[in-house]
């Protein structure tokens, strides 16, 4: 009599784990390419708190680190006011249980903005291990963990100090683990052993000045760069080393978005900043200081400071903090059409040829990008969200306030 729903349902867990098996992973902070940008086409493009949730469990403390996912995993991380824990998470992408809950580290709040938490650093996993990134007082912390949840080692490797708290998302790169510490203090970049957490090169910053960029690795103009914003410069150094490849000064003092790149156009885009709003779209060939030589249009309109921006075709998209989007031409910075979003602080995803603008209300619009503003949807998730969204397979995984939702496709 209960043969055909244990069949059923075996079935459908076997689907499920096939699904995920063939899906793309989103393993770090914006996804697998660090620019925001699905490879999946079969996303979700409409949902409510209701309808095409295929759960949400309700995620302890508080935290604006995005999830990430491994295959049948979910990882997030948080931060528990009452005990002072930072922790991380994991759970079944299946069915949303919680599988482990880790301890990384137990320290007074440190000092912050009003709108940033205390875990707002995205995890990374390499498919062995999953590498967070905390602040124990005015030390950075960055610690490794496997899939089962055992520690495999947790490293200091340079101090931190700043007035808006800590969000330093590490970058997982052949055997490294990098991670940068602009702050307030003698800055610097640092790549650790994936395997024992080593360090194998340190690169000093030359101005002492907090900025939460977190890197874009590529191949561009024949070279492997790293190319990041702050410390008030944007710079691109050579991953492997830590060497400095070539360097522009400003625009700004601080940064937060992280860069974009267009393989169209060969640019790299950059967004920024405090105390001066502007962007950049950038020429990646050259040497040495290339503040005169290396600029292909600049825009002061539109900037955004938090959230990061995104590249969707021939379109360079961006909402700023306070929630006006922009739609640039990427070639040549002409302004196509803007519109109100509401308050961001989530940074732009893409899947299939569709922009998501997720604002602080949990509301996500679905726009195609084009000559003209055309929204394709609006959902509303009844939650405030500051965290960014994560793609994979049929599936989208945001983190509220209080829930993690697990959205999929029809």
């Amino acid at each position: 009599m209960f043969a055909r729903p244990h069949r059923s349902l075996f079935l459908l867990g076997l689907l499920a784990s096939v699904n995920s098996a063939c899906a793309e992973n989103w393993p770090a902070w914006r996804g697998p390419r660090g620019d925001g940008t699905s490879s999946e086409t079969h996303v979700p493009v409409h949902w409510s708190a209701t309808t095409n949730v295929v759960w949400k469990t309700r995620i302890p403390g508080d935290g604006h680190a995005s999830p990430i996912v491994w295959d049948d995993r979910v990882f997030t991380v948080t931060a528990l006011l009452d005990s002072e824990d930072r922790a991380l998470l994991c759970l079944d992408r299946r069915t949303g249980k919680m599988l482990w809950q880790k301890t990384v580290l137990n320290a007074p709040p440190e000092k912050k903005h009003s709108l940033n938490s205390y875990a707002s650093s995205t995890p990374a996993a390499d498919g062995e291990q999953v590498y967070v990134a905390f602040l124990d007082r005015q030390e950075m912390v960055v610690a490794a963990y496997d899939f089962q949840g055992n520690r495999k080692w947790l490293v200091r490797p340079g101090p931190f100090s700043s007035m808006h708290g800590f969000c330093s998302s590490p970058v997982v790169f052949k055997d490294k683990v990098i991670v940068n510490g602009d702050h307030d203090g003698d800055s610097y970049l640092v790549a650790v052993s994936r395997k024992t957490g080593k360090t194998l090169w340190k690169t000093p910053r030359e101005h002492h000045t907090r900025s939460y960029c977190v890197p874009l690795i590529r191949e561009l103009s024949g070279r492997t760069q790293m190319v990041l914003t702050g410390d008030k410069s944007v710079a691109s150094y050579d991953p492997n080393n830590g060497k400095l490849r070539w360097i522009l000064d400003g625009p700004t003092e601080q940064f937060v978005a992280s860069p974009v790149y267009s393989a169209r156009t060969g640019l790299i885009y950059i967004t920024g900043g405090f105390p001066d709003h502007h962007i950049l779209a950038i020429k990646p060939d050259g040497h040495g200081n290339v503040t005169k030589t290396h600029i292909a249009w600049h825009a002061t309109k539109g900037v955004a400071y938090v959230p990061s921006p995104i590249i969707e075709g021939d379109c360079f998209l961006i909402v700023s903090d306070s929630g006006v989007a922009h739609c640039f031409e990427a070639a040549t910075g002409k302004l196509l059409w803007q519109e109100r979003m509401g308050e961001h602080h989530a940074s732009l995803v893409s899947a299939n040829g569709l922009v998501y603008f997720l604002n602080d209300e949990g509301v996500t619009r679905v726009v195609k990008p084009g000559p003209e503003f055309q929204l394709i949807s609006q959902n509303e998730l009844a939650e405030k969200c500051f965290a960014s969204p994560a793609i994979s397979g049929k599936q989208i995984f945001i983190r509220g306030g209080e829930h993690l939702f697990c959205i999929e496709a029809e």
